[in-house]
């Protein structure tokens, strides 16, 4: 039987890369999104057809637990239990400091890291009854050494992020394995929008290979970390990054 991968915030960049990767190999796949509901059926279309998995897209705002709960109930209704929970799904309200709210900080949070408690812990019971499941938090260098003052909100949350991975590996052993990968610069659909051509430059000197990276090369290392050879692999921040060597 094929194991069953959710994916929140799957409808673009690194979410979507790694549902089209893990489709490749096999999964069955679930496309959570929250607003992008024609690009979640474009991309639910692609899989079935050209994969030929089951694919299921479901509405969810993450951050809101009943949502969470009545996606998850659909997926074991219509598929059955999640082996696999990638929590993708975040935001990022980058302004000066001191336009910044309270309400925006709050929304950040919530999105960023009470979405992924609230999806692993709906998912982790049924993980645990049949003692398998791999959870991956896609967390950003941002929580780590790479702090940028018009983002300090999503800064703290993959810091946060980080911090829950290692709570809920400890809290879900021995069958549950949690890990998180902090991706560096990617250069996703909205990445780089923004920056003007002297900070895209000052930044990608400071990265060891020199470039930005792809979002297929995440879903590469989310594909390792959920088989069977990486089993032996838990409670780590894994960096992918080029060797990024500098903070702004």
């Amino acid at each position: 039987m094929r194991k069953i991968v959710l994916i929140t915030g799957a409808t673009t960049g690194i979410g979507k890369a790694i549902a089209l990767e893990l489709a490749k190999e096999g999964y069955d796949i679930v496309i959570n999104y929250c607003h992008s509901r024609d690009k979640a059926m474009e991309l639910q279309k692609k899989i079935i057809e050209d994969y030929h998995v089951n694919c299921l897209a479901i509405q969810a705002d993450v951050s809101k637990e009943d949502e969470v709960n009545e996606m998850i109930d659909q997926i074991e209704r219509d598929l059955g239990i999640v082996d696999v929970l990638i929590n993708n799904a975040g935001i990022d309200l980058p302004n000066l400091f001191y336009l910044k709210t309270a309400d925006e900080f709050r929304k950040v949070l919530d999105v960023n890291v009470v979405g992924a408690y609230n999806c692993a812990k709906r998912v982790s019971k049924h993980m645990i009854d049949k003692k398998y499941g791999r959870i991956i938090n896609i967390s950003s260098t941002n929580g780590i050494n790479t702090y940028y003052p018009m983002c300090f909100d999503y800064d703290a949350s993959k810091a946060a992020l980080n911090s829950l991975t290692h709570n809920l590996a400890l809290q879900f052993a021995p069958y549950i394995n949690v890990n998180a990968i902090a991706p560096g610069f990617i250069g996703t659909e909205n990445e780089l929008d923004g920056y003007d051509a002297d900070f895209l430059k000052t930044e990608t000197e400071k990265i060891l290979v020199q470039r930005y990276g792809k979002p297929e090369e995440v879903a590469h290392l989310v594909k390792f970390l959920i088989s069977d050879e990486a089993s032996y692999i838990n409670n780590t921040i894994i960096r992918i990054d080029g060797g990024q060597t500098g903070s702004c």
